[in-house]
């Protein structure tokens, strides 16, 4: 058994949007998502405790026993700045989490020849990898001096990795090798959705550049074989010249076909689809089923994905929260018309709501800009998120957990 804290139920809400009339809506024009239950893993709102922030779970196939879902957390102090990445886990679907361990492969390290300097891992996306029975943990690197983002010499950064084996034991960190001058400043899957493909290849995706702006983004296939993951391909990229770029792209699959959704800097995210993969349609912005684009600030969006339908879990600017930073929060859910990439707005609901006043009192506002999705059972989809900067502090949020319930079994899940 592991070691464990209780959470409780701090709001629960069944939430549902009736919709129908187009070929791919599900049977009987039932919703799919029938309620949604909201839950604290952790509390910290008050800064008496630890702010667990990244919560990105997986589900772990145990053979004999009952899954163990594991996630990844870590501590965040200050803007971008993020202690050692810790591991937890559930046995019994969320009821209990255990006490965050850490991960020494993803410790705060020295940087050999640059005095003061420490080489840390964020952005951790853990991924069960069935073929070899372990579990792959994806971050990138990032530079600190004191107890701050290093912004004056932050040194090359990509991704870094560790696997955990069938026992539980998780080995040391490796690079990510990309020897393509394009990503001299940075390469990167970070926060990222990753797919593993039938042959155990992973499919995910890079945001990169040789410079701090104008990032590009493109589809990667590596190989991995348990212990090493190597880059077999990278596709065509995707641009978008403004700000730092295109970043933190998310990769699903839905229905025989790969869909891409996007991080940008010009009040827009962004979707493109694939057959491979590799080779993206021409990116489009998120819109509403009427052609209305959304407005968004600079924030990651993820796939929800289910047997019968595809949903993007994201943020955007509302009446309620129109003073919040880059209005990160509420979190929505939403169902896309997989052919138009389109949102369907009569579908969209809160997965995570707005706590507080987001118009005249902002800074009571905790925010929800990192968050994660895990298919955690045939009848329920999570979305986990770490608040940060609540009452002005990063060191104060909670740990915070949707329960999305569905209506219809996911089929993407094994029995």
């Amino acid at each position: 058994m592991l070691p464990s804290i209780s959470r409780r139920h701090f709001l629960a809400g069944t939430c549902a949007a009736t919709f129908a009339g187009t070929a791919w809506a599900q049977r009987d024009a039932q919703p799919l998502i029938q309620s949604i239950e909201h839950e604290t893993i952790w509390e910290n709102r008050d800064g008496k405790s630890i702010n667990w922030f990244h919560p990105r779970a997986c589900v772990v196939d145990r053979q004999s026993a009952s899954p163990l879902i594991l996630m990844t957390t870590q501590e965040i102090t200050g803007s971008d700045f993020f202690g050692p990445v810790h591991w937890s886990a559930t046995e019994d679907l969320g009821e209990t989490w255990s006490t965050p361990e850490l991960i020494p492969a993803f410790d705060l390290r020295p940087v050999p020849g640059h005095d003061g300097l420490k080489i840390g891992v964020c952005d951790v996306v853990p991924e069960y990898h069935p073929p070899t029975n372990t579990t792959l943990a994806v971050g990138h690197c990032v530079y600190y001096r004191g107890n701050h983002f290093s912004g004056g010499d932050q040194l090359a950064r990509y991704p870094m990795y560790s696997v955990r084996d069938s026992d539980g034991n998780w080995s040391d960190r490796k690079k990510l090798v990309w020897d393509d001058p394009r990503g001299s400043f940075i390469y990167s899957n970070n926060c990222g959705q990753r797919v593993v493909l039938p042959d155990g290849d992973v499919l995910m995706s890079f945001t990169f550049g040789d410079q701090g702006k104008h990032r590009l983004v493109a589809g990667v296939r590596c190989g991995f074989d348990g212990e090493n993951l190597v880059i077999k391909q990278v596709g065509d990229p995707l641009v978008n010249n403004v700000g730092r770029g295109l970043l933190e792209p998310s990769v699903a699959q839905h229905q025989g076909r790969y869909f891409i959704t996007i991080r940008a800097e010009d009040n827009r995210g962004y979707v493109a689809v694939s057959d491979d993969g590799l080779k993206w349609s021409a990116k489009k912005a998120w819109s509403w089923d009427n052609g209305e684009p959304l407005t968004m600030s600079t924030t990651q969006q993820h796939w929800l994905t289910h047997s019968d339908g595809l949903f993007l879990v994201y943020t955007r600017k509302d009446k309620p929260n129109q003073s919040v930073f880059r209005w990160r929060a509420p979190l929505y859910v939403c169902q896309v018309d997989p052919e138009s990439l389109q949102l369907i707005r009569e579908t969209e609901q809160i997965a995570l709501p707005l706590v507080g006043d987001g118009i005249n009192d902002p800074k009571r506002v905790p925010r929800m800009g990192n968050f994660h999705v895990v298919n955690a059972s045939l009848g329920e989809s999570w979305v986990t998120v770490g608040e940060a900067g609540y009452m002005g502090s990063m060191k104060r949020g909670d740990t915070l957990m949707a329960r999305l319930k569905w209506s219809q079994p996911n089929r993407l899940v094994a029995s």
